[in-house]
């Protein structure tokens, strides 16, 4: 760490922690989180579930791969900030195009690395997800004060609707496939089924995630209602992940989930699409201390007891003492024992709280995306 600190983070109970200030300058006030993933910190960033989150890394090598276009899981950073413990390196990986402090520079987002992340956790594990002003001067001039007022003055996440402000702004066809050894991405040549993604912040491997298993997907907005959705004819429908409170966007988002349902056609849902859909069936959902962040979560499914391990971002959960009669908990977390999924009986109505896309993440849920296109192959012409 430089003699003059030149990035500060002003927690909202006057805790400071200072360090050295990288990528664009300037104050960003946010809730805080961390995330326990060893990889794929460029995809987190990029990852829309994040707006209104500067987020901690526990893992210490944070921008030694460098960054590259492919890994953007939407066209720039979402997170309004980072924490890393050691300053980033020069990139070492065949696939950087850029270094990671120019790329937060060029999408107007802070660094600050030099920090005792470790401690910083345990703050946010025992206090929960707290607000925060991260700032970052070359100079390292800071008004503490005016910096845990400003932490002292964030909202917080609850009762927010970030869903509008990350979502796209007009629909769009979207074909292309996950990447693969040699080629690259690819593109789907033979559509099976017709798909409304609802885009409540929808990740870019999400979307080729249905693709690649037979997907021609139509990307509608957050606000899409159940009437738009129909004139589209699609075979299914996926609800998308995204941030903030589900209970705010659930104001105008349930209505058109309910009438979905009620349709018949399969409805799949991810993570805020997942707690969504829960409302819509007649449950509730809460906010968390702070948060299931990280690519390593063992989740158990109830069927047959197998364990999972998912990659997750949520900083809300199903209550599933609330999940009415008829809709089945599907899926639990081994950490702390928390709804992780849930089924409609009789109906191929189901989603999951955490993103079996893995991006960044292991694998052993992709196959959800299967059983999504196997849902609709039975769905009665």
């Amino acid at each position: 760490m430089p003699q003059t600190p030149t990035a500060c983070l002003a927690l909202a109970d006057g805790t400071i922690f200072k360090g050295r200030g990288f990528g664009a300058t300037g104050v960003a006030v946010a809730e805080l989180c961390f995330n326990t993933a060893m990889t794929g910190y460029q995809e987190i960033m990029t990852d829309p579930s994040y707006a209104g989150q500067v987020v901690t890394f526990t893992f210490p090598h944070i921008g030694n791969t460098g960054t590259t276009p492919d890994d953007d899981e939407t066209a720039q950073p979402v997170a309004a900030g980072m924490i890393v413990k050691w300053d980033p390196t020069d990139p070492s990986n065949w696939r950087a195009t850029n270094d990671l402090e120019s790329w937060l520079t060029s999408a107007g987002r802070i660094g600050m690395g030099g920090v005792d992340t470790r401690r910083l956790t345990r703050a946010i594990r025992q206090q929960g997800a707290p607000h925060v002003a991260l700032a970052h001067d070359p100079e390292g001039n800071f008004d503490i004060e005016d910096l845990v007022a400003r932490a002292r003055g964030f909202a917080g996440l609850e009762g927010m609707d970030l869903a509008g402000e990350v979502t796209c702004a007009q629909s769009y066809r979207w074909d292309q496939t996950k990447w693969a050894w040699p080629d690259g991405f690819g593109t789907l040549d033979a559509p099976r089924h017709k798909v409304v993604a609802i885009d409540f912040g929808a990740k870019r491997n999400i979307l080729r995630s249905l693709a690649s298993v037979g997907c021609d997907v139509t990307v509608l907005p957050a606000t899409a209602t159940a009437e738009e959705v129909k004139a589209l004819s699609p075979d299914g429908v996926f609800l998308s992940n995204g941030p903030g409170d589900p209970a705010a966007t659930g104001e105008y988002a349930v209505p058109m989930i309910r009438e979905m349902v009620a349709s018949g056609i399969p409805v799949f849902g991810i993570c805020l699409g997942h707690q969504m859909l829960a409302m819509a069936l007649g449950a509730r959902t809460v906010k968390m201390n702070h948060g299931h962040h990280g690519a390593n979560h063992p989740v158990q499914r109830r069927v047959d007891g197998k364990v999972e391990i998912t990659s997750m971002n949520h900083g809300f959960t199903v209550d599933s003492q609330s999940l009415p009669d008829g809709v089945e908990e599907t899926h639990v977390s081994l950490f702390d024992g928390s709804n992780c999924g849930i089924r409609l009986s009789g109906k191929p109505v189901f989603s999951v709280q955490y993103h079996p896309e893995a991006s960044p993440g292991p694998h052993d849920s992709a196959y959800l995306f299967d059983d999504f296109a196997a849902a609709m192959d039975a769905r009665p012409v």
